[in-house]
């Protein structure tokens, strides 16, 4: 019997998975895995092929996890806001053609958060080649030049990725310490054990 005020158990484990008397039961598979898997990659790679030289994926901002338990956690959001555009010179409206994300709904908290994607923004603006709207019309102003567009690659990944700090311990910086924590720690736990086989064999010496 269950214990405490939960659900008593009452668990139907009959279901069949193929046609019935009752008709074909709605059970989810998923045995086409594989095929969808391969479908994905297949459907990027015609998009990219589409629009290339544009890169394939946008420029995401570096925001702070939700939740007082990962806030300490730096990931990519989902769209740059209004205030970070307007700060680094951009518009919304020619953000969203020179492949930036744009989010209407978030809003900036500090003014930490504002300044390191504003420097992301402006990062971005000096690599970024921006292609006139017609071939072989005239340079306009903040178009590129013909020789940047002509060495232009498609980026492949993520655009600008966030820098993850790696802390290597050096053996060096630390201190050798002459007494081992370890050691005292065992030595003292053997002294209470046998501290009783020590007091009775002094007694029987006095005796």
């Amino acid at each position: 019997m269950v214990k405490h005020n939960n659900v008593v158990p009452n668990i139907h484990c009959h279901k069949k998975y193929c046609e019935s008397s009752r008709g074909p039961l709605k059970v989810r598979l998923t045995l086409d895995q594989a095929g969808k898997k391969k479908s994905r990659r297949l459907a990027r790679a015609a998009k990219a092929a589409a629009i290339a030289p544009r890169p394939l994926q946008l420029l995401r901002p570096s925001v702070h996890c939700q939740t007082q338990r990962y806030s300490a956690k730096v990931r990519l959001g989902k769209g740059f806001t209004l205030e970070e555009l307007k700060v680094a010179g951009l518009t919304a409206q020619y953000a969203r053609t020179v492949g930036i994300a744009v989010d209407h709904r978030r809003t900036n908290k500090s003014a930490e958060s504002l300044a390191r994607n504003v420097a992301r923004l402006e990062e971005y603006k000096g690599k970024l080649i921006v292609f006139p709207k017609k071939r072989l019309s005239k340079v306009k102003n903040g178009d590129s030049s013909a020789a940047e567009c002509k060495a232009a690659t498609q980026l492949k990944g993520i655009v600008l990725p966030l820098a993850v700090a790696k802390h290597e311990v050096v053996m060096a910086d630390i201190p050798k310490q002459e007494i081992s924590a370890f050691t005292t720690m065992r030595v003292a736990k053997k002294e209470t054990t046998v501290t009783g086989y020590r007091f009775s064999v002094a007694n029987r010496k006095e005796k």
